[in-house]
């Protein structure tokens, strides 16, 4: 073992140290005189915490003899976990020791622990360690280890967040989300919600008989979506390549290649603001559907969403978030269907179709004290009537079904119109869940839909405005069959179970200004 210089108040080393940290690392160096490792490889545990304390329960249940039950005790358990909180002076301490199963009280007694007992005065709270010992009850009836070894087996440099007032500083929180998850109980519960949210809605998808598969990230054509998106540089291949804003366009070529279902879980990339409903990567399902449209993407979509939250949280019923104590709202299906256009006529009194040009709805818009933005197309200020008057009505789960064609350049056309397509939006508490189309598989009619986007892009600097990709056009060419897709964002769906109000409280980094 190398010899370590000690770092004392006097040391050059010790002026980016406080002194509570000083004291910690001269406990380390103490440690390592004395011959044990602070920081060893390795530990032997034979038990999670939430295993040993279930391995008491069953021997409590089972027993049989004469006396209280203070007297079960089961065989020897090896734990480990950080320390949490300390109790109790002079011959006897209780640590609450923490791991990722739970907690348990550890009972740490003088004439148990013989020498290991003095290293409790090396100990602080965050530090990790290791018990061996059996589970017990204590004479006030709390289920405790009994320490017969102690080891410390990771020292903490610096101190954990005030145990009883948490981590309440908003940036702290994110920024340094590791004492987050440690301080905030209803954090580490989100984080276990969330990754339950994903494996069930891969569950329901396998269910269905769809296949998950994996497309690229890194694309010569950042198409699929309105979005701007993230540019990068292959040096290898001589040439620049985007994040991708969608994974639609490859998930249709393998339906082209006879995958009749197909999903895709996976990260989204979009040069867009930050606030509570959008980050710049976000995790979103992707399925596409051979031989079904719209109407069998609705019925699996709020299937889906009733199944996960059965899943998760037990019950169809959700809370309202920042509502009153006991607000719910219930996601079993049916969902209802309203019509896109009856419903903008009803919540704002602007007809689209009587508003076929950009001048005309801007002036709609004036005229109700709605904001304009200069420079805006068509699709960007209807998207905004709809955001401003229809959406803050959906609280309860709802379909807004048959959008107009110029917002859906890869949705097929409803039969019998001209300027309306086969699209739904999935909306609960007034957010927008999901999207999905009955895809256009007409390559005619997409190339002149894109090269129309292309041009709106000139036209208007429009950033957004997807783009054509000829590789997924020559794939449309060889024949795609009819086909329903589904666009919907786990971070939204996890924020829908958990009842929180903002993405930040479901995603463990998220993007944050510097």
């Amino acid at each position: 073992m190398t010899d370590r210089p000690e770092i004392s108040p006097e040391t050059d080393g010790a002026s980016r140290y406080s002194r509570l940290e000083l004291d910690r690392l001269r406990k380390v160096d103490q440690l390592r005189q004395q011959g044990i490792d602070p920081f060893p490889a390795r530990i032997e545990r034979t038990h999670s915490v939430e295993e040993a304390i279930a391995l008491y329960v069953e021997c409590e249940d089972s027993f049989e003899g004469d006396g209280e039950h203070d007297s079960v005790r089961t065989e020897t358990v090896k734990v480990a976990g950080r320390v949490m909180a300390r109790r109790g002076m002079g011959k006897m301490s209780f640590l609450d020791v923490r791991d990722g199963s739970g907690q348990v009280q550890v009972q740490a007694r003088a004439d148990v622990l013989a020498d290991d007992f003095e290293l409790l005065s090396m100990l602080d709270i965050g530090d990790f360690v290791s018990v061996s010992g059996s589970v017990m009850r204590t004479r006030r009836g709390q289920i405790s280890v009994e320490a017969r070894t102690f080891g410390i087996i990771s020292k903490s440099m610096r101190p954990l967040p005030e145990k009883w007032h948490g981590l309440q500083d908003a940036e702290t929180r994110v920024r340094q989300r590791y004492l987050d998850l440690l301080a905030n109980e209803r954090v580490m519960e989100n984080a276990r919600a969330r990754s339950k949210v994903a494996s069930s809605v891969r569950l329901f998808m396998e269910a269905q008989g769809f296949m998950e598969v994996e497309t690229p990230i890194l694309v010569p054509v950042a198409a699929g979506g309105f979005a701007e998106p993230f540019e990068t540089y292959h040096n290898a291949l001589g040439r620049g390549l985007f994040l991708r804003i969608a994974t639609e366009l490859y998930l249709k070529q393998l339906i082209v290649g006879g995958m009749d279902k197909v999903f895709e879980i996976g990260k989204i990339f979009r040069n867009e603001g930050i606030d509570a409903d959008h980050n710049p990567e976000f995790t979103t399902m992707e399925s596409y559907e051979a031989y079904a449209d719209y109407n069998d993407v609705m019925r699996m979509t709020e299937e889906m969403v009733a199944f996960v939250a059965t899943e998760v949280k037990g019950s169809t019923v959700v809370p309202v978030p920042d509502g009153e104590e006991g607000d719910t709202i219930d996601l079993a299906p049916p969902w209802p269907r309203l019509d896109l256009r009856e419903a903008i006529i009803d919540a704002s009194g602007i007809d689209f179709r009587a508003c076929p040009t950009r001048d005309a709805l801007a002036a709609a818009m004036d005229e109700r004290g709605m904001h304009v933005e200069p420079n805006s197309t068509w699709q960007q200020l209807l998207d905004k009537v709809i955001s401003a008057s229809v959406e803050p009505r959906l609280v309860a789960p709802t379909f807004l079904v048959d959008y107009p064609l110029a917002m859906s350049p890869l949705a097929k056309k409803k039969p019998g119109h001209d300027d309306v397509v086969e699209r739904f939006e999935a909306f609960v508490l007034g957010r927008e869940l999901a999207n999905a189309f009955t895809e256009l598989n007409d390559p005619v009619d997409q190339r002149e839909r894109f090269e129309q986007q292309e041009r709106q892009r000139e036209e208007f600097d429009d950033v957004e405005a997807d783009r054509l990709d000829e590789s997924f056009l020559l794939a449309v060419e060889h024949g795609m069959p009819p086909t329903g897709g589904l666009g919907i964002g786990i971070d939204r769906l996890a924020m829908l179970v958990t009842g929180e109000s903002s993405i930040r409280e479901v995603t463990l980094f998220p993007q944050l200004r510097s």
